[in-house]
């Protein structure tokens, strides 16, 4: 592989744009960046959008002397687009799946291949704007640079990522941070509407909770040595307003709750594998 991989998207989606544009920004050569998408007027975007940029319709085009292929199809079609390109991938070629319920076996099954270096992705959407989370899984045959070309790829657009030795953790990364990010949109919802009800007009109750929400998180961030629990504990005071709102979502089962939807997210992500992995 060479110093500055020859990087081939397939899809040219809202998470491939994250990937791309992530290695575009940081410096990654253009000359060494290729992607493929169907739709013309999609392509035309991107294209214009990452000036000298490889811009291509066909999956097989961008393939071809690539070290790096990143596969950001829909998990319904990947099954064809993998067989697609078995006679394109080589033994030096390094494939990275980002596609959610597709393990690492039914890729190989589907490039005939069961000694491709494959790395499966759970990325999440905060990717978009360089925040994201990311649990990954390498296959035996990912060597050690291997690993560190994909670490040193994928930190352009994600903060944290965390390498998983089994590969079913990847649906509990799913259930914890693929899915995450929803979970707050939810609560941050609710608190809006509560804070309407209260008499704030839409846009100040907006304001008022994603700032709080980026405080806290921010917060989180900044006190490593602190537990989240601790975190807690230090803006509860004794009998104070917090308290009573704590109170009042403990009453109501929110440990649980949330203990509920992770496992759901990561129970579905489970059976979506099963059922995929059958194309």
């Amino acid at each position: 592989m060479s110093d500055i991989p020859v990087i081939a998207l397939i899809g040219g989606g809202n998470m491939s744009e994250a990937v791309m544009g992530g290695l575009y920004s940081s410096g990654h050569a253009p000359s060494h960046l290729r992607f493929s998408e169907p739709i013309e007027s999609r392509r035309a975007e991107l294209a214009s959008r990452y000036p000298g940029v490889t811009a291509s319709a066909s999956n097989t085009e961008v393939v071809q002397g690539a070290d790096v292929v990143i596969l950001a199809v829909k998990p319904q079609v990947m099954a064809g687009v993998v067989q697609g390109l078995a006679s394109d991938i080589t033994p030096s070629t390094l494939v990275i799946s980002i596609a959610a319920g597709i393990q690492t076996d039914a890729i190989q099954r589907w490039l005939n291949s069961p000694t491709t270096a494959i790395v499966r992705l759970m990325p999440n959407t905060p990717a978009l704007i360089g925040e994201g989370a990311l649990g990954l899984f390498a296959t035996a045959h990912v060597s050690d640079d291997q690993k560190q070309r994909v670490e040193q790829l994928f930190r352009s657009v994600s903060k944290v990522l965390s390498w998983v030795e089994d590969e079913s953790m990847i649906d509990a990364v799913t259930g914890v941070s693929g899915s995450g990010p929803a979970y707050f949109f939810l609560i941050m919802e609710s608190m809006e509407n509560a804070a309407v009800e209260l008499g704030f007009s839409r846009e100040d109750a907006k304001a008022l909770t994603v700032q709080t929400c980026l405080g806290a998180a921010r917060m989180a961030q900044e006190n490593k040595d602190e537990t989240l629990a601790g975190l807690r504990r230090k803006v509860t005071s004794p009998n104070g307003t917090t308290e009573a709102a704590i109170k009042k979502m403990e009453s109501l089962g929110i440990r649980g709750m949330m203990k509920k939807a992770i496992v759901a997210a990561t129970d579905r992500s489970q059976e979506l594998a099963k059922e995929l992995g059958k194309l």
